[in-house]
C-alpha cells in the first residue's frame, strides 16, 4: 500500500483528486508535484529464464534491463544493452541514467521471490545468484549518488533463521535459497536504507475503514460516533480497575473516534499480535479478516455500537477461515470444542448459568481470549491479561465483573485454555484439565470414595460442636447411638438426604433412630435432634468432591503422568480451587435441620425441618437456630420450671424426685430440650433460693419420712449449693412446704414459750403482766438480732478461705430479710527487713485505688 501510493502520487494527477494528499503537501511544503519517471521491478512477475520481448521490439533480459528500459525506453536499453546481454552488472552507466532521467522512483518488490530463483553458475539470461548482489549493491549506490532519484525496496520482515515457525516462513522467503538471497539483499540495503515502518495501527484504521465503510458524511453520524467514544470513554474512567491503564488517557477517546465503527482493541491485536505471523500481511491481511467479520455481522444484523474483539464471529466458516490460514490446522478442533463451536464449553456455561448467558459473557470472553493468544503460543510471554479480556468484550452499562465470572468458569473447565497468574491463553495442547474431567467421570463409578471424602470434611467441620456436648455423625443404624441424658446431634449421612417430598430418607432415616436404639426402644427421644443434607444440593457437592478427587490424584501421579511445571503449578491451583468449592459447598448441602416436637402429652409427634443459613460450623449454625427458636435451651429459668410442673402436671403427689424430673425431661418430647440435667439442677437451685418462693418457685427435701409424714431437709427461700443428680432430692409444692414450716415453727415456739408471747420492742416480750394476781413472769430468751464473728487467714491461701467463709457463713446472713451484713478486712504486716522502695509504691497506690483505709507503712 505504500508503493501504491507513492506510484499514484507521481503518476501525474492532479494532487486534489487524491484524498489526503493536502495534508502531506502542506507538511512538505510543496506547491505542486513535479513530473516523476516510474519504474516497477516485481520478483514474481519477471522471469529470469525468459527473456521479455518488448513492443518496440527490445529483447530484455536482467533488471537493470528492465530498470533501464521502463525508465528511457529503447535509447536508455541501449546504454547498458551489452551488460544486459552478458548478464554482467552495468557500473556507473545506471547513475548517469538516474540523472539524465531524473526525476525518477523505482519500486522493487518481491526481490527475494526473484534472486532465489538464480543459479549459481550463471547459465541463466538474468545471470547468477551472486550477480545479483553485485547489482543491488551497485542499485543502492547509484541512487544514492544520483541528483533526483528515489528507491523503494520492499523485503519481508521476519528472519526465518529463528523464527519457530520456520515451515510456515519457508513458503513465503523460498527455503534455504530464500533465506539466503533475503540475508544478503538485507545486509547491501541496509548500508545506505531508511527504513519506512509498514502501517501502524492507527494507520490501518484509516485504511480499513476507507476500504470497507462508506465515508461519514451526514452530521448526524459524527454526533453518533462522538456518542459512542464518549460513552466508552466515561465507562472505562469509571471503572479503573477492570481495565487497562491506558483507557482512561484523554487519547484512548481520540482513538476510538478514529478508529469507528471499530474497536482499537481488535487491530491492537492485529498489527500486534496476528501480525507475528509471517504469513498474516499487516494490511493485506486485516482487510481480508475484517471484510468477513463485517460481513458476517452485517447478515446477523447486529446492532453493537462498536465491534470488540469478542464480536468476532468466530463461529462463522468465513471468519474462521480467515483466522485459521494463518495458523496450523490443529487449531479448528480447539475452537470447536473450547471458543466458538456449536457444542463449545461456552456456551453450554453460558445456557447452564442465566447470569452469564444473559450477556453471553463466556462466548464473549472466549473469543477476546482467542483474537488475543491464538498467535502468539510460541512466544515466551503468551497469553492476554485479564484486564485486557475485559476491554475486549465489556461495553457501557454492563459489569465488568460477570465477564470475570465467565473467565474464571472458563478457565476451571476448559480443556485448551490455559492460566498463569492473570494471563490467559489457548493452545493445541489439551490442558490437564482434560484429564482431570475424565478422572472426575471415573469417580461416578466409584461412590463410596467420594463419601468418604465428604464425610472426612464432614467430621472436620464437626470438631466444633457449638452448644452440643457430643455429635454423633453419619451413624450407620440407631443402635450407635447412646441412649443418655444429655442432648446430642445426630448428622445424617449422604445416603439420608431430606427433601420435601414427604417421607425423604433423611426423615425416615431420623424417625427410625428417635424411636429405637438398635432392638430396644429409646427411652430418652427429648435429647436427639438431626442435621440432613439436601437432596439437590448434594448433587452438587457430589461433583465438587469428585473434581476435588481428580485433581488430586494427578498431582499425587505428576511424576507417572510427566507433568510440566506449569501442569503442576495448574494442577495445584485446580486442586486448591475444587478443595475451596467443597468447603463451601458442604454447609450449602447440610441445611437442614430435622427436630422432633410434641405440642402436648396427647398430641402426636412431628417434625420440623428448618432450613439452616450462615457461614459457620455447622454444629455452631444448629445450635444459634435451636436457641432462637427455643428449641434446645443452655439455661432454664426457675419460673418456667415451675410453670412446666403445674402446666403438665410432673408433679408426683405432693413431691417430685430430682432424678425423676431429670428423665421426664430427657424422656418426653413436649417438654423443653434442655443441654443436659446440670441445666436443670441450676433452675432447680435458682428456684429454692427466691425470695417469692412460695410463688414463683418451691422448696427442696433431702427426703421424705413416710412414718412421720414429714420432709427431712425442708428448706426454701435459701441459697442452696448444686444440686448432685445422682444424690437423692425431692422438689416439694410451696403450699405444702408452707404447712410444714408453719407447723414445725409453731411447735419450735410452743416448747420455748408455754404462755406463746408476742413480739414486742427489741429484746422485750409481752405476755401474762407482773403483778397481776396468779402471775409471774418466766423469761424466754428472745431471738438475737446481731452477730459478730473473726478469723485470721493463712495468707497464702486468703482467697480459698474468704471463698468458704462467705458461702458459709455470709450468704446464710445475706439471705434473711432485712439484713445488713458489714464485712470488714484488716490486715497487719510485720517485716523484720523493711519493705523494698517499689513494694512500698504498689502497696499504697493500691491501697489508694480500692479504697482501702490504711494507717500506711511505719518505721517501728
Amino acid at each position: 500500500h505504500s508503493m501504491l501510493a507513492l506510484y499514484h502520487l507521481f503518476s501525474g494527477i492532479a494532487p486534489t483528486e487524491l484524498a489526503g494528499i493536502d495534508e502531506v503537501m502542506s507538511a512538505a511544503g510543496a506547491s505542486r508535484i513535479p513530473p516523476v519517471r516510474r519504474v516497477v521491478l516485481v520478483g514474481n512477475k519477471i522471469s529470469p529464464g525468459n527473456p521479455s520481448t518488448k513492443p518496440d521490439g527490445t529483447v530484455v533480459r536482467t533488471l537493470w534491463g528492465e530498470l533501464a528500459w521502463q525508465l528511457g525506453g529503447k535509447t536508455a536499453f541501449a546504454r547498458l544493452a551489452a551488460d544486459d546481454e552478458q548478464a554482467t552488472s552495468p557500473g556507473d552507466v545506471l547513475r548517469e541514467l538516474f540523472n539524465d532521467y531524473g526525476p525518477c522512483v523505482i519500486l522493487v518488490d518481491e526481490w527475494v521471490a526473484y534472486a532465489r530463483q538464480l543459479h549459481d553458475q550463471s547459465d541463466l539470461p538474468a545471470g547468477g545468484f551472486e550477480t545479483q548482489f553485485t547489482f543491488a549493491q551497485l542499485l543502492t549506490e547509484s541512487a544514492k549518488l544520483a541528483k533526483n532519484c528515489l528507491l523503494v525496496i520492499s523485503l519481508p520482515a521476519s528472519d526465518t533463521s529463528s523464527s519457530p515457525h520456520t515451515q510456515a516462513n519457508d513458503v513465503e522467503v523460498g527455503g534455504t535459497r530464500g533465506r539466503e538471497a533475503l540475508d544478503r539483499l538485507r545486509n547491501v540495503v541496509g548500508r545506505v536504507e531508511a527504513s519506512w515502518r509498514p502501517a501502524s495501527a492507527e494507520e490501518g484504521f484509516e485504511i480499513v475503514r476507507r476500504r470497507l465503510f462508506q465515508p461519514l458524511a451526514d452530521p448526524t453520524q459524527f454526533k453518533d460516533r462522538d456518542v459512542v467514544a464518549r460513552a466508552f470513554a466515561d465507562f472505562y474512567r469509571t471503572q479503573q480497575a477492570e481495565f487497562p491503564p491506558e483507557c482512561r488517557e484523554n487519547d484512548y477517546e481520540k482513538r476510538i473516534r478514529a478508529a469507528y465503527p471499530i474497536h482499537p482493541e481488535v487491530f491492537d491485536r492485529l498489527y500486534t499480535d496476528w501480525s507475528t505471523l509471517v504469513k498474516f500481511q499487516r494490511t493485506r491481511g486485516v482487510l481480508r479478516l475484517m471484510a468477513a467479520v463485517i460481513h458476517s455481522l452485517w447478515e446477523k444484523g447486529d446492532r453493537n455500537p462498536l465491534i470488540l474483539p469478542s464480536n468476532v464471529a468466530i463461529d462463522d466458516a468465513r471468519v474462521q477461515s480467515e483466522l485459521t490460514r494463518y495458523l496450523s490446522d490443529n487449531w479448528v478442533p480447539v475452537i470447536e470444542k473450547d471458543v466458538d463451536g456449536p457444542n463449545s464449553l461456552p456456551l453450554k456455561l453460558d445456557r447452564d448459568l442465566p447470569n452469564l448467558g444473559r450477556v453471553s459473557a463466556c462466548r464473549r470472553v472466549a473469543r477476546a481470549i482467542y483474537m488475543g493468544s491464538a498467535p502468539t503460543t510460541a512466544a515466551a510471554h503468551k497469553g492476554i491479561e485479564d484486564r485486557r479480556v475485559k476491554l475486549g468484550c465489556a461495553m457501557p452499562g454492563e459489569s465488568p465483573a460477570v465477564f470475570g465470572d465467565a473467565l474464571r468458569r472458563l478457565a476451571g473447565a476448559g480443556t485448551y485454555l490455559y492460566q498463569d497468574g492473570p494471563h490467559y491463553w489457548y493452545s493445541t495442547q489439551p490442558t490437564v484439565t482434560k484429564l482431570a474431567e475424565d478422572r472426575a467421570e471415573q469417580f461416578k463409578r466409584n461412590p463410596d470414595k467420594v463419601a468418604q471424602e465428604i464425610e472426612q470434611r464432614l467430621r472436620k467441620d464437626l470438631e466444633r460442636k457449638g452448644d452440643f456436648a457430643r455429635i454423633h455423625p453419619m451413624p450407620a443404624t440407631g443402635a450407635d447411638i447412646p441412649d443418655d441424658l444429655d442432648a446430642r446431634l445426630v448428622v445424617l449421612g449422604v445416603n439420608h438426604p431430606y427433601s420435601k417430598e414427604g417421607n425423604s430418607a433423611g426423615e425416615v432415616a431420623a424417625r427410625a433412630i428417635l424411636e429405637s436404639r438398635g432392638n430396644a426402644p429409646r427411652l430418652y427421644r427429648n435429647t436427639l435432634v438431626f442435621l440432613a443434607a439436601d437432596k439437590t444440593r448434594l448433587q452438587d457437592l457430589d461433583e465438587a468432591a469428585r473434581k476435588y478427587l481428580a485433581w488430586e490424584s494427578i498431582l499425587a501421579e505428576k511424576g507417572q503422568l510427566n507433568l510440566t511445571p506449569y501442569q503442576v503449578t495448574q494442577a495445584e491451583t485446580q486442586r486448591a480451587a475444587a478443595d475451596g468449592t467443597v468447603t463451601a459447598r458442604l454447609p450449602e448441602t447440610y441445611q437442614w435441620l430435622l427436630v422432633p416436637v410434641q405440642a402436648t402429652p396427647q398430641a402426636p409427634i412431628t417434625w420440623e425441618a428448618q432450613r439452616l443459613s450462615g457461614t459457620d460450623a455447622l454444629a455452631v449454625r444448629v445450635s444459634r437456630k435451636l436457641r432462637s427458636d427455643e428449641l434446645y435451651l443452655t439455661t432454664f429459668a426457675s419460673t418456667r420450671l415451675r410453670m412446666e410442673l403445674e402446666r403438665v402436671p410432673l408433679w408426683r403427689g405432693d413431691h417430685v424426685a430430682v432424678r425423676q424430673l431429670i428423665e421426664d425431661f430427657a424422656r418426653y418430647l413436649y417438654l423443653p430440650r434442655l443441654k443436659d440435667s446440670s441445666v436443670l439442677l441450676h433452675a432447680i437451685s435458682d428456684g429454692v433460693n427466691l425470695l417469692t418462693w412460695t410463688q414463683d418457685g418451691f422448696a427442696f427435701a433431702d427426703s421424705f419420712d413416710e412414718a412421720a409424714g414429714r420432709y427431712q431437709g425442708l428448706r426454701a427461700g435459701q441459697m442452696l449449693t448444686l444440686i448432685d443428680a445422682h444424690a437423692p432430692g425431692l422438689l416439694v409444692k410451696p403450699e405444702v412446704a408452707v404447712r410444714q414450716l408453719d407447723a414445725e415453727r409453731a411447735d419450735l415456739g410452743s416448747r420455748r414459750a408455754p404462755a406463746a408471747p408476742t413480739w414486742g420492742g427489741p429484746g422485750t416480750i409481752s405476755g401474762p403482766q407482773a403483778g397481776e394476781p396468779g402471775s409471774e413472769v418466766q423469761p424466754v430468751a428472745a431471738r438475737p438480732k446481731r452477730f459478730h464473728g473473726t478469723a485470721v487467714l493463712d495468707a497464702t491461701r486468703v482467697g480459698r478461705d474468704a471463698s468458704r467463709i462467705a458461702d458459709e457463713v455470709i450468704s446464710h446472713l445475706v439471705g434473711l430479710v432485712g439484713t445488713r451484713v458489714t464485712v470488714t478486712i484488716e490486715v497487719e504486716a510485720e517485716i523484720p527487713g523493711g519493705a523494698p522502695d517499689h513494694v512500698v509504691r504498689t502497696v499504697t497506690e493500691n491501697s489508694r485505688t480500692l479504697k482501702f483505709a490504711s494507717q500506711g507503712f511505719e518505721n517501728e
